[in-house]
């Protein structure tokens, strides 16, 4: 005989990764996380669970239904099937803790700047969660549980970030990197592979040697090519294209395969096994703090040596080091300081022409020169 269905009701769901809460449990659904360890609070949740569960199933007015029923919609029937839904997570919950209680009526200009004074981050973090929920918004409008659509104020999108390394400064960086026991050879490799490849740091992390795998993409030592992203894999705006690997670098990841290493970035683990001492390889998860410290050395390096650099750059909150970020603008800065054609730039580091020449193309030789010759001539 079937077990009889216990209905919606909060369980208290015990992590050892993170801090225990109360969840929301019904037949048929994912376990809905209320983000509350108070009994209370995830009561009011689950009030509003049933409520929308008891909803006829027509849509409603926007002040019919609170933000955060339509956040929760979004999250459960959207977010869990995009490619990076932790993305989201984040930002419905910064979203939830100023919205959750307010109605879809209640977005206007006035409270959406009231929302990002509230947040006391970047203009860019709050266009970006605020994007998600015009997009929660939208999806609720397409889907039929809203009658009418609202619109979401957000603040100007910031000015691009286009710091870039000299080739004295990159340099002094690998002597940073190297000059560090613990992390020099894998940030070293971490930096080569930036440099000369322009991969964002995640898809760095990942990325594997000669061996395909589901959670990064690989090299291909043989036939010279890069797969930014793993089999299967959903494409998503952060673009992980398939490109040819320069063979100076090539001949060096090749070394690096003859020696047995299974990723491009990686870290030698010795353990005892039946008495004796046995290598293990292991992917690199963070280089958070072995960035930090190779930055500083690389500055106190070159101040020994007489040389000044200056590894910072210039954000929305002042003057900071400079992150992983910097070898992408690099690698595509330098590509185009070589004669690299907008198009061939923008296949090579699978970035859009459209960004490639509004955010880098004023390095390039050529760039407007047909302009300047036109207006340089006589007659």
């Amino acid at each position: 005989m079937p077990r009889k269905a216990k209905g919606p009701r909060l369980h208290w769901r015990e992590r050892n990764d993170g801090p225990s809460t109360w969840e929301i449990r019904d037949t048929g659904i994912t376990p809905i996380s209320t983000r509350t360890q108070d009994r209370g609070e995830a009561e009011i949740q689950l009030e509003a669970y049933l409520a929308r569960k008891r909803r006829a199933g027509g849509p409603v007015q926007p002040d019919e239904i609170t933000v955060g029923e339509i956040l929760t919609i979004y999250g459960e029937e959207h977010a869990q099937s995009v490619a990076d839904p932790a993305r989201i997570g984040y930002a419905i919950d910064a979203l939830d803790g100023f919205w959750g209680d307010l109605t879809g009526g209640d977005i206007s200009r006035a409270t959406c700047k009231r929302y990002i004074a509230s947040r006391q981050v970047s203009a860019g973090t709050c266009r970006r969660e605020l994007g998600v929920l015009q997009a929660a918004i939208n999806f609720c409008f397409s889907e039929g549980y809203l009658l009418s659509p609202k619109q979401v104020h957000m603040p100007h999108a910031p000015e691009p970030t286009t710091r870039w390394l000299t080739r004295q400064e990159a340099g002094w960086l690998l002597r940073g990197a190297r000059s560090l026991n613990a992390d020099g050879r894998h940030l070293a490799d971490f930096i080569m592979h930036g440099i000369y490849t322009g991969s964002r740091k995640a898809t760095i992390l990942a990325m594997h040697i000669d061996v395909s795998s589901v959670s990064g993409g690989r090299v291909d030592t043989v036939n010279g090519v890069l797969y930014r992203k793993p089999p299967n894999k959903l494409a998503t705006k952060k673009r992980q294209g398939t490109s040819r690997i320069p063979p100076r670098y090539l001949a060096h990841l090749r070394r690096q395969a003859a020696n047995g290493r299974r990723y491009v970035v990686e870290r030698k683990i010795w353990r005892m096994v039946d008495g004796e001492k046995v290598m293990h390889r292991a992917m690199v998860g963070d280089i958070r703090k072995g960035w930090a410290r190779a930055v500083e050395q690389a500055e106190a390096l070159a101040l020994a040596a007489g040389v000044s650099i200056d590894l910072t750059m210039q954000t929305e909150d002042g003057r900071k080091p400079i992150t992983p970020h910097v070898l992408k603008h690099t690698a595509i800065t330098w590509a185009l300081q070589k004669g690299a054609s907008v198009w061939d730039a923008a296949g090579y580091f699978d970035t859009s022409p459209e960004t490639i020449q509004k955010v880098y193309g004023h390095h390039s030789p050529d760039y407007q020169s047909s302009a300047v010759e036109a207006v340089d001539r006589r007659g």
